[in-house]
């Protein structure tokens, strides 16, 4: 069989073609584009392309689909994979081994997404993107009338009632003079944030309709506590429930089952692995907050964790939290 192993980068990849029957491979420096690796899938005879996954992982996949090429996209977080006490790590190591690794089966493969699901998937990740540079430029005009001694409302209504007071101080920069250049900066600020709120605007209208039509939101929606934007984080995280056997590797998957450490007699459980989507993590841990003021059943399950203690609030809501996913899952199984 005919490997070949590519050693993924932005600019350029370096791919390994490796022969299984001899054991003999070479080496060839890519360019990380459509066109370059269509023509290296074309000119050589090869029956599985083996990848890490990462951003380009995707396209790539569906272009070896696109020439009836096996594709592999493999989790570099395995144990298989991990490098320990080696002297030399470079591109061309890190191409050998994961052509090694396919030979011997020790690799894991990963799921990926179909090409709707992971443009999806980047849009509602956009959104986060474009909510935190508004807050960003919030903070910085807050911090251009603190420097100054000037008080503005506080909280929400800053951006509401409050923004008139706010506009009062704003003046084109070339109109400034040199004691006003702050109120030019506001100006500018003022500008940003006006656009970006309504390009975050235009992202949550899209993203509405979208969830209108999908089943799947429609149902995690039903979830009390659970409102739209941590329905649309879960439906794009999770995309082919089918793929989880049981509750446990949903957990897993999310990043929200503890760390084991075992020797001997001791067995002890570490904190939460946090592997897969950050957002899907803060979104759950946000919704789970919520949900304990609409939930019985998350309020139950809180109450009986924390016990009263002080210390053990932050588990529970972990808890509650990966609660929340399972039953997402389950019911996204419908």
């Amino acid at each position: 069989m005919n490997i070949l192993a590519i050693d993924l980068g932005k600019f350029n990849s370096m791919c390994c073609f490796f022969d299984t029957d001899t054991q003999q491979h070479r080496f060839q420096m890519a360019a990380t584009t459509k066109h370059y690796l269509t023509a290296v899938l074309t000119n050589h005879k090869i029956d599985l392309v083996v990848m890490e996954a990462c951003g380009p992982s995707g396209w790539i996949s569906d272009l070896c689909q696109e020439h009836g090429i096996k594709a592999l996209v493999c989790s570099t977080n395995e144990e298989a994979w991990r490098w320990k006490n080696v002297k030399r790590k470079t591109d061309k190591d890190d191409a050998l081994k994961l052509a090694r690794l396919a030979m011997m089966g020790q690799l894991k493969p990963v799921h990926v997404p179909t090409r709707q699901m992971r443009e999806y998937r980047t849009l509602v990740k956009y959104r986060k993107t474009l909510d935190q540079r508004i807050n960003r430029i919030k903070n910085s005009i807050r911090s251009l009338f603190a420097n100054r001694g000037i008080e503005i409302a506080r909280g929400r209504p800053a951006w509401g009632a409050g923004r008139e007071l706010i506009d009062s101080y704003r003046k084109p920069l070339t109109d400034c003079s040199m004691e006003e250049f702050w109120q030019g900066q506001l100006d500018l600020e003022l500008t940003q944030l006006d656009s970006l709120s309504e390009q975050l605007a235009e992202v949550e209208r899209r993203l509405e309709a979208i969830a209108e039509e999908d089943e799947r939101i429609q149902r995690v929606r039903t979830i009390p506590g659970v409102g739209r934007k941590t329905a649309e984080v879960l439906v794009t995280a999770l995309d082919d429930v089918h793929r989880f056997d049981n509750a446990r590797q949903v957990s897993a998957y999310i990043g929200l089952v503890p760390r084991q450490y075992q020797s001997g007699e001791t067995d002890r459980y570490g904190r939460i692995t946090k592997r897969g989507s950050r957002l899907l993590r803060a979104m759950l841990l946000e919704c789970a907050w919520v949900s304990l003021q609409h939930n019985p059943w998350t309020r139950a399950t809180y109450d009986r964790i924390h016990g009263g203690q002080k210390t053990r609030k932050k588990k529970a809501a972990i808890a509650v939290a990966r609660k929340i996913a399972v039953v997402a899952w389950k019911w996204g199984m419908g």
